[in-house]
C-alpha cells in the first residue's frame, strides 16, 4: 500500500510570512500550480489513488479538489474531517513570523513553531478569532475547539482520526491524505513511531507528495518525495528561515 502526504499548495498567508493556523484563507496562484503538479507527480508514478481525506480548511479543500480532477477522481467521494485541521496558532494567528521574531526574539519564536510540548500564548475566548465564532467550525463539540494548540495537542486531536482510518483503510490500495505541516507531521510521528524530539526538526513543503510504502502489518517499508532532493532540501531551508528576523 502506498499512503500519500500531501502538505496544501502555498497559500495566501505563506506568501505573507504568517502565522496561519486556523484562519481560512485561499491559495495563491502558485499553491494552485503546486497542486496540479502534485497531481501530475502522483499519474507520473503510477500510483491509483482510491480514497482522498482533507481537513475542512479552503487551502486544503481546494488543494485536494485541485488533485482529485487532474487524477480523475470523482469530488464528492473526498472525505473531510476536521481534525486534519493545521495546529491552531493562538494568538499568534495573523502576526507576520519575521516582526514577531523582531518582537520577540528568533529562539522564543523557535520555541512556539518547533517545540513539541509547549503552545503558543492562547486566544481569549472572547478573541474574535477564536474558532467558535467561526461558522466553518460550528459543527465541532464547542470543548473540542482549541484556543491555541502545541505539536503534541495536534498529535493527541489527530490520533482517534489516524487510529480509525489505518483501521479501515483498504491495504491493497493507494491512499492520499492532503492536510497541513502540523497535522501531517502529527501523523509521520505515528507512522514512523518518532519521539517527540525527532519530530521537531521535519519540515514539509507545500505541494510535495510524501510517499509511504506501508506493508501488510502496517510498517513503513520506504519513503521518498516525488520531487528531487535538491528541491525539497531548498523548500525546507525556506521553512526554517521564516521565524527569522529580516
Amino acid at each position: 500500500m502506498k499512503l500519500v502526504l500531501l502538505r496544501h499548495g502555498e497559500s495566501e498567508w505563506n506568501l505573507s510570512n504568517k502565522f496561519t493556523g486556523w484562519t481560512d484563507v485561499n491559495l495563491t496562484d502558485k499553491g494552485k500550480r503546486e497542486a496540479i503538479f502534485a497531481a501530475k507527480q502522483i499519474k507520473k508514478n503510477n500510483i491509483h489513488i482510491k480514497s482522498i481525506y482533507t481537513s475542512i480548511l479552503t487551502r486544503a479543500t481546494h488543494t485536494s479538489c485541485l488533485v482529485a480532477n487532474e487524477i480523475g477522481f470523482e469530488k464528492n467521494k473526498i472525505n473531510y474531517n476536521w481534525r486534519l485541521n493545521e495546529r491552531h496558532y493562538g494568538a499568534l494567528q495573523g502576526l507576520n513570523k519575521s516582526e514577531t521574531a523582531s518582537q520577540y526574539g528568533e529562539d522564543q519564536v523557535k520555541i512556539w513553531r518547533r517545540s513539541y510540548n509547549i503552545p503558543p500564548p492562547l486566544l481569549n475566548f472572547d478573541d474574535k478569532r477564536h474558532p467558535k465564532f467561526d461558522e466553518k467550525f460550528k459543527k465541532i463539540q464547542k470543548n473540542l475547539l482549541p484556543s491555541g494548540e502545541s505539536l503534541e495537542l495536534v498529535v493527541e486531536r489527530i490520533k482517534p482520526f489516524f487510529e480509525e482510518y489505518l483501521a479501515n483503510i483498504d491495504q491493497k490500495s493507494d491512499h492520499l491524505i492532503v492536510a497541513h505541516s502540523n497535522s501531517l507531521r502529527a501523523i509521520i510521528k505515528q507512522l514512523e513511531k518518532l519521539t517527540n524530539d525527532e519530530i521537531v526538526s521535519v519540515n514539509i513543503p507545500t505541494g510535495a507528495p510524501l510517499v509511504y510504502e506501508i506493508d501488510n502489518e502496517m510498517i513503513v517499508v520506504n519513503k521518498y518525495y516525488l520531487l528531487s532532493e535538491e528541491k525539497i532540501k531548498k523548500e525546507q531551508e525556506k521553512i526554517i528561515n521564516q521565524g527569522k528576523i529580516k
